[in-house]
């Protein structure tokens, strides 16, 4: 019986432009997204004192963004996890029988 080490060989860590493009948007995402929550506050506090209409327009448009704008940054951090190998694509759904008769197990009767 040899002795020894079982484990193979490491693979060296190479540099990934992908996962540093993913990473800067993550990071405009998020820094717009809070640019865009004190927009909307600061358009809030002017709507609300002053009464301008174009106020509110410009805090449903920032609100809007805001929204997009961290929708976009959770997207992309799933992505980025994904290609680090934290996380895993769901395993597919099995095939279902041609032969099968459709509508389940009670449909046969």
């Amino acid at each position: 019986m040899a002795g020894g080490k079982r484990a193979g060989d490491r693979t060296k860590a190479r540099f990934r432009p992908a996962l540093l493009l993913i990473a800067g948007g993550i990071t405009f995402a998020l820094v717009a997204w809070g640019y865009l929550v004190l927009a909307a506050i600061d358009f809030g506090a002017t709507a609300r004192h002053d009464g301008k209409t174009g106020a509110w327009a410009l805090l449903v448009v920032a609100s809007a963004g805001a929204m997009l704008c961290l929708f976009l940054a959770f997207m992309l951090a799933a992505r980025f996890s994904r290609a680090l190998g934290l996380t895993a694509a769901p395993d597919p759904k099995p095939k279902r029988d041609p032969d099968a008769p459709k509508g389940g197990k009670r449909a046969a009767r």
